[in-house]
Parts: structure tokens; C-alpha cells; sequence
């Protein structure tokens, strides 16, 4: 009598289909969930961005409710146009220079 039913040990190609379905569940799996943290962080600096700008129209606004008082004429003469009262000194510091990374320039 032979044993017909007897089964192989070892690795098989069910196995193998296996084990490479479980590694592209895992990989899809990951590389959505670093796409979702890169989204997140995106959508954040959407956010911030946002609440920058409505920060801006608002200033700018109130800008615009004013533009017919004296000390709006006097902070656009004094800021835009470097005008200065009479008998006012400005002084101006030499050493101080606009771009925070001037020594990198030579």
C-alpha cells in the first residue's frame, strides 16, 4: 500500500505567494503612512500660512480705515519715505548690515 496523502515538507510555492503578498501589504501599508505624515505636516504649514495672511488683511484693513488720519500720513512718511521731523537726529548703525548672513559673503 502506498500512501498517496502524504504531504512535503519544506517550502512551497504557496508559501512563497504568501510571504510576497504579506511584504506588499506591509509596503503599501508604510508608504501610506508616510505619506500621511508628510500630508499632515503639509496641511500644518497650510494652516500657519493661512493664519499668517488673515493676520496681514486684517492689519492691512485697518490700514485702509485709517489712511485719512495724521498718524498714519506720519508712520507711511516716516517708514516708506525716511522723512523725519525738524531738529530730529536719526542715527545709523554702520556695522549692522540688512542680510543675517553677511559674513558668509566675501
Amino acid at each position: 500500500m502506498r500512501r498517496r496523502g502524504r504531504k512535503k515538507s519544506g517550502f512551497r510555492l504557496t508559501h512563497l505567494i504568501l510571504l510576497l503578498l504579506v511584504f506588499g501589504i506591509g509596503k503599501t501599508l508604510i508608504s501610506q503612512n508616510m505619506m500621511i505624515k508628510d500630508l499632515t505636516n503639509k496641511k500644518l504649514k497650510e494652516e500657519e500660512e493661512i493664519a499668517q495672511l488673515q493676520e496681514d488683511i486684517e492689519e492691512l484693513n485697518d490700514e485702509i480705515k485709517n489712511k485719512d488720519s495724521l498718524t498714519f500720513v506720519e508712520k507711511i512718511a516716516r517708514e516708506d519715505l525716511r522723512m523725519v521731523r525738524p531738529r530730529e537726529i536719526i542715527y545709523v548703525d554702520k556695522g549692522k548690515d540688512k542680510s543675517p548672513f553677511s559674513f558668509f559673503r566675501k
